[in-house]
């Protein structure tokens, strides 16, 4: 995601195993599972793994909730929140797990959800009971930790270099054994998805968002380093997410407060912007995130990345062959809001070919706003499916389906240390 430059709105039980579903909490008709039996879909057939059954008992309901990462107010699953009633109807970030049932949450230190190793444990516990105890689905816990001038985790993780530095080393070892002990650190705390690395190509230098959280501006190295990155998540067990696609480093305007427009022609952006995204999926990311840009030789509607078919379906998909999670950045942002409505954005988004829905200014409009457009027949249930099979499938290649287990006391190892020791000196 890109960095919260804006907020939004102005973006010991700890180590326990998952306990049973137990019979679903009760909440408002429009977001509450029916009582019926699930409608299936041709591609929600029980077969396969667990993802594939876990679909096949979902309800409607609870498959566009699925698309839905959110942002909840707290240090404690517990705790209330003025801000969670505002947005929410209920005060404290369990309830609101509850009620939604989300698929993702998304932790910020702006929402109060960072301020010690064992808290933040704690809570990542307490959502994924409270998302146990309400519907068949695991809850991912996600954070944007690219270390670096975006480190959502602060002080509670051991202090990293960022991506430009670590592309000023010119080793892809570096870049590789940084992600993975960020990786292993954010395990720990009980998250399992990082919104990293960044694989963006800043040829702008005036570029007001990406600038030092890119590995550099030539195309081969930095897709080396996103290449190498993945490779050190994955090493920890740890979701990755590049992004942003199909290329912000070319801008000289701030997604998060207006509307970039990128002049590449298709040729250009293959040169360019292209390398890095498809060394991640050379190296089997598991998300890459779309960009609230404007790209009109890629897709002359004006419409931004995340909201175009022709950029995420025709480029990513099919050109590239993506087949993982595709998320958008956050919908909270400018960029994404200039054109349509909330409600509109996240029904586009999907159309367009999004599976994660991150940050909704409004959850109860978008969701409903998705839940009508498959109802109506707009989003087909086939296309729903599609998007919920490939983040069930995520969560269960990345253990989420799995025990609860936190070991915050084993942050900031001495070997994690000296990783972070080597690769500050070796910046020329």
């Amino acid at each position: 995601m890109l960095a919260a430059l804006l907020v939004t709105g102005c973006s010991s039980g700890v180590g326990a195993a998952s306990p049973a579903p137990s019979p679903r909490a009760s909440a408002p008709a429009s977001v509450s599972a029916p009582s019926s039996s699930p409608s299936l879909s041709p591609s929600a057939r029980p077969s396969g793994g667990q993802a594939e059954r876990t679909l096949a008992a979902m309800s409607l309901r609870d498959k566009v909730a699925q698309l839905f990462t959110i942002v909840v107010w707290g240090q404690k699953a517990g705790a209330a929140s003025k801000e969670n009633e505002a947005r929410y109807g209920v005060a404290t970030p369990a309830q609101v797990v509850e009620k939604f049932r989300p698929g993702g949450v998304i932790l910020f230190d702006w929402a109060g959800n960072v301020s010690g190793a064992s808290q933040v444990a704690a809570l990542t516990t307490g959502l994924r009971e409270a998302a146990a105890r309400s519907g068949e689905a695991p809850l991912m816990i996600g954070v944007d930790q690219e270390n670096g001038l975006v480190s959502r985790l602060r002080s509670l993780v051991t202090k990293f270099p960022g991506a430009s530095e670590i592309g000023e080393t010119g080793k892809t070892a570096n870049a590789r054994d940084v992600a993975r002990a960020t990786g292993e650190e954010l395990r720990d705390l009980g998250i399992s998805l990082d919104f990293a690395p960044v694989a963006d190509v800043n040829i702008n230098p005036r570029n007001p968002v990406i600038g030092p959280r890119a590995y550099g501006s030539d195309p081969g190295k930095v897709a080396a380093m996103v290449g190498a990155a993945v490779d050190g998540f994955h090493a920890a067990g740890v979701a990755s997410v590049a992004k942003h696609f199909p290329g912000h480093g070319d801008t000289s305007v701030d997604s998060h407060t207006g509307l970039p427009v990128i002049t590449h022609s298709k040729a250009q952006w293959r040169k360019l912007d292209a390398p890095p995204f498809r060394a991640a999926i050379a190296h089997d990311v598991d998300a890459i995130m779309s960009a609230h840009v404007v790209m009109p030789k890629l897709d002359p509607s004006g419409d931004p990345a995340t909201l175009s078919h022709r950029i995420l379906t025709g480029l990513l998909r099919e050109e590239l062959g993506f087949d993982g999670v595709i998320s958008t950045d956050a919908l909270d942002m400018a960029g994404v809001r200039k054109k349509y409505g909330d409600a509109e954005v996240a029904v586009r988004a999907v159309l367009a070919g999004a599976d994660m829905l991150l940050m909704p200014p409004n959850l109860p409009k978008a969701y409903d706003a998705v839940l009508d457009a498959v109802k109506s027949g707009r989003i087909s249930e086939r296309r729903l499916d599609e998007s919920v099979l490939r983040i069930l499938r995520l969560k269960e290649k990345r253990g989420v389906f799995g025990p609860i287990r936190t070991d915050p006391g084993a942050l900031k190892s001495a070997a994690h240390h000296k990783i972070a020791e080597r690769v500050f000196a070796a910046v020329r």
